[in-house]
């Protein structure tokens, strides 16, 4: 009875000093890890792969979110027009679309950039057209009796009021795109952060997963926090111009 007393307690002191080895075992798995991925250069091949989709597709739907956004926010006939193929775009998740885009697109940079266009044009579209339309409409009347012209009228009253709305659906979008496009590359890719998590896991590295999956947030937290001082930069010399 000693004795099985006896091996249960140092059992049991064994798994505690276990324990506290685990942690500093796998951080130095994952720095070994680390180090090897950037000696070799592929993590940063890998990033910047990830990195150029991930701009591509968030710049053509900035430009394309912003464009459509301040023109139905002012047309009702442009809204009707185009409103039952938004929304059917709108619902439909853009990584069910991998399959089709692949098909008409090949198997290059186009369906990758086609899905962070996707899921990143929505946020900014829906929130330029919220901003632009919660205008104060007593700005409005005073615009029309300065007689502002139509271009007065956007660079003095819409752009500045609808800024603060603009830039946070430029954030979301930005958001949105770095999410999609990790999630494409798990899919269809042979380059991009994506693509190394899920060759990783094929083959059982699951050091290099995480390794992966830490340089995604670090990055996307990076990279929100550049786009914020830009957009604050934007906003205090909007505010200036006015």
């Amino acid at each position: 009875m000693d004795r099985v007393r006896f091996l249960y307690v140092l059992f049991s002191t064994l798994m505690r000093w276990l324990q506290y080895l685990a942690l500093p075992l796998i951080l130095f798995a994952l720095w070994d890890s680390f180090v090897s991925l950037t000696v070799s250069g592929d993590l940063l091949h890998h990033t910047l792969a990830s990195g150029f989709r991930s701009l591509a597709g968030f710049a053509i739907a900035s430009a394309l979110g912003l464009a459509l956004g301040l023109l139905n926010a002012r047309s009702a006939v442009s809204t009707r027009v185009s409103y039952l193929l938004l929304e059917a775009a709108r619902v439909t998740p853009p990584l069910s679309l991998i399959p089709l885009l692949i098909l008409w697109l090949g198997i290059d940079e186009a369906p990758k950039i086609a899905i962070v266009f996707l899921a990143s044009f929505f946020p900014i579209y829906m929130n330029v057209v919220t901003a632009v339309k919660a205008v104060d409409p007593k700005l409005e009347e005073a615009a029309k009796l300065l007689r502002f012209t139509k271009s007065e009228r956007l660079r003095y009253l819409t752009l500045p009021s609808s800024l603060p709305g603009i830039l946070t659906g430029l954030r979301l979008g930005f958001g949105y795109s770095w999410r999609a496009l990790v999630a494409a590359e798990l899919i269809a890719a042979s380059s991009g952060l994506g693509f190394l998590i899920s060759d990783s896991a094929e083959f059982a590295k699951t050091d290099t997963v995480f390794v992966g999956i830490i340089t995604i947030a670090v990055v996307g937290v990076i990279a929100d926090r550049v786009l914020y001082a830009a957009f604050e930069a934007v906003g205090r010399r909007v505010g200036r111009s006015v």
